[in-house]
């Protein structure tokens, strides 16, 4: 008995043992099971709505589908598509619609045409013929247009039309992004925003901010006012401002400006950066610089970095000045008694084949044609070099007629073998000019002269005078040389060649500047100031004593 009581005992335990192995396996293969997808799958199918007629064809044409008539409606995915009459490709899950085909997606767009292909498996819809298409305030027309509902984009390419409120815009082929609200148009664009005109090559337009990017050799955009050619533009339809770049031009009636970059406001600021260049055609004058502002309302600019102002009003014999800054002020604008002024300032270099100038600043007044010089000014004319405190140069017609010499002038004229000097120097001095040429010179106030009388036989010099008087006047030819001098009262001394003291052939106050002087147009790009000790002396000019009022 006891040997059968332990078998039993040792099967039964055995079995137990199996049994747990297979709960436990059991348990493994349940937990190792993928959980169950919950999400809800989209549902691709095309739905048809309704119909007034349902029929099939299978010896037609299209054998496969279902030939539906009257007041059709589609459904697929939240979108609807109505039609007079389709082929609806239940297995292809796509429809053919004609006649009044009518699209819809949500609150903001919608589309319509007279022919249409509806592909559910890529969302692809292919209208055509009279199509148009609207979301949110943007119209677009065209006869062929592919809308992708995947990307969310259509596209024409057989010629389109989009309306943007006061914006409107042509193009052989275009691409419309729902999501962004932005367009791109390629292949004879045009686009008509109030009263501008663009034509350009590819056009990048954001419906949102009403920003055209306008790309392309030979772009255009005109306006009543104004012509702008340019390669690489942004334009604000809304504000009318425009940047440019790609070395722009912008035409103004008799004006035009070109620049690297040009920053345009209407009716407002305007900028321009990189060898900008202002002409003038009406007054023929032009500027030249790096960096240029102006404010068209208010006729005030401002020039640097390397600023040339330019005349040519003489034909090819071109006035050329430069400072480091030029600024422009505009009195009266807008009407018959406008003028203005030119304050040029810091190192000014102005050169002309019969006159060159420097100074530290310069004032041009277009009310009477003159150009005011101060802090230590020079004007050469030939082989004439006037100097003072002030110089007041009055222009006819960009061709100098008259200049004033205001405190310590000096005229000096280098003699035809350059070792002799005329000279003159007094408080003030006016200079005559007829044709360029200096014709008449007179003098105020403590005038001395030092002057070399030549022989008519031979132009040899006869001697040094030297001449103190109150007022001189001197007479030249055409030629430049002395034809006579008046004056009044004076007192003089003449001295033989062979006889002139050492220290009697410069007046004290003598000075030849021709290093300093203008060579030509390109070195007025080179400042030479005067040497230490060779400016002239601050004179202290004399105040009335200040009187007071003493209490009796």
């Amino acid at each position: 008995m006891t040997p059968i009581k332990v078998i039993t005992k040792h099967i039964s335990g055995h079995r137990i043992t199996f049994i747990a192995i297979l709960c436990l396996f059991g348990l493994y293969v349940q937990s190792s099971q993928p959980a169950k997808n919950t999400r809800k799958k989209s549902d691709e199918r095309i739905y048809l709505v309704h119909s007034d007629e349902l029929k099939y064809d299978h010896f037609g044409n299209n054998p496969d589908a279902q030939v539906v008539k009257g007041n059709v409606h589609f459904t697929h995915q939240g979108a609807q598509l109505w039609c007079d009459s389709a082929y609806f490709f239940q297995e292809a899950n796509s429809v053919k619609a004609f006649g009044h085909v009518r699209f819809k997606q949500g609150d903001t767009l919608s589309l319509n045409c007279r022919y249409a292909e509806y592909d559910g498996l890529g969302q692809m819809m292919r209208a055509r013929y009279d199509v148009v298409l609207k979301h949110r305030k943007q119209t677009l027309t065209t006869d062929s247009l592919d809308y992708d509902r995947l990307y969310n984009y259509a596209y024409f390419f057989e010629g389109g039309k989009l309306v943007d409120g006061k914006d409107q815009l042509v193009a052989d082929w275009g691409e419309y992004y729902l999501d962004s609200r932005q367009a791109v148009f390629k292949f004879n664009v045009r686009m008509r925003s109030e009263d501008r005109l663009i034509k350009t090559d590819t056009l990048y337009y954001d419906t949102r901010k009403s920003l055209a990017h306008i790309v392309g050799p030979n772009s255009e955009i005109t306006s009543k006012e104004s012509i702008v050619n340019t390669s690489d533009a942004y334009y604000d339809t809304r504000t009318g401002q425009a940047q440019l770049y790609g070395r722009s031009k912008m035409v103004d009636k008799q004006k035009e400006i070109t620049g690297d970059s040009l920053f345009y406001v209407k009716e407002g600021e305007s900028h321009g950066y990189g060898n900008v260049v202002y002409i003038d055609h009406e007054n023929k004058n032009s500027l030249v610089c790096d960096e240029l502002h102006y404010n068209e309302k208010t006729g005030k600019g401002f020039a640097t970095k390397r600023a040339v102002l330019k005349d040519f009003s003489q034909g090819p014999d071109t006035l050329f000045a430069h400072a480091d800054s030029i600024k422009l002020y505009t009195f009266n604008i807008n009407t018959d008694s406008v003028y203005r002024l030119v304050h040029c300032y810091n190192k000014v270099r102005a050169y002309k084949t019969d006159v060159q100038a420097v100074c530290d600043s310069l004032v041009v007044s277009s009310l009477d044609s003159c150009m005011t010089m101060y802090r230590d000014p020079i004007v050469w004319n030939g082989s004439r070099q006037l100097l003072g405190e002030v110089i007041k140069v009055y222009m006819n017609d960009s061709t100098i007629r008259k200049a004033e010499i205001i405190g310590q002038a000096l005229s000096v004229e280098q003699m035809a073998d350059s070792m002799y000097y005329n000279q003159v120097s007094s408080k003030q001095m006016n200079a005559y000019f007829i044709d360029g040429k200096i014709r008449e010179a007179e003098s105020f106030g403590n005038v001395r002269s030092i002057y070399y009388p030549t022989d008519d036989k031979d132009s040899s010099l006869i001697g040094l005078n030297y001449l103190e008087t109150d007022t001189m006047r001197m007479y030249m030819t055409p030629e430049r040389k002395l034809d006579r001098i008046w004056t009044n009262k004076f007192t003089s001394v003449l001295y033989p060649m062979t006889q002139i003291p050492p220290t009697r052939d410069k007046l004290d106050v003598f000075g030849w500047f021709d290093e300093i002087r203008p060579k030509d147009k390109h070195d007025i790009f080179n400042w030479r100031g005067k040497k230490e000790g060779e400016t002239l002396k601050t004179i202290k000019r004399h105040e009335a004593p200040l009187q007071n009022l003493k209490k009796s």
